[in-house]
């Protein structure tokens, strides 16, 4: 196989993630889709803005993660919105249900990809939320970084 053929095509990122939440690990999950949200994905239609992981039942749920409908579909197509079943292994059900009750960490999506065999995944953090001076002190931080990797470009 060609090293083309093995990469992985991102259809949505999640940025606001990385910025109101620490990320303290990830994990990479399936998802159950109907073929109109699959087509739909492969357009690159998809936002994972408000997008968050529930356990109910003990199954896991992507919420509130936007795949717009698929133009060609007519009366058989999907709603944009609707709870879609996270593929995971029961264990990690129940670590992640665990996390989230006991110790306050929140499931949100990173990513929404197609892998190398052309399967949706979605890659999941384990976050725990910023407040809002830690947010403001890493955009200084990073302003700062930009700053002095500026002035040493231009001193050479």
């Amino acid at each position: 196989m060609a090293s083309s053929e093995l990469t992985t095509k991102v259809v949505a990122q999640n940025r606001k993630a990385r910025h109101d939440y620490f990320i303290e690990e990830t994990l990479e999950a399936g998802m159950e889709l109907v073929g109109t949200e699959v087509k739909s994905l492969r357009q690159g239609r998809a936002s994972l803005g408000d997008a968050f992981a529930q356990e109910r039942v003990g199954e896991m749920y992507l919420m509130n993660a936007h795949i717009s409908a698929y133009t060609a579909a007519n009366r058989f197509n999907h709603e944009p919105l609707r709870p879609r079943k996270l593929l995971l292994h029961k264990r990690e059900i129940g670590r992640l249900a665990g996390l989230v009750q006991r110790q306050g960490y929140t499931v949100v999506p990173l990513k929404l990809y197609f892998n190398e065999r052309g399967k949706a995944k979605v890659e999941l953090g384990v976050a725990r939320g910023r407040k809002q001076h830690d947010k403001r002190e890493r955009d200084k931080e990073r302003s700062w970084q930009r700053e002095k990797a500026r002035v040493l470009r231009d001193a050479n």
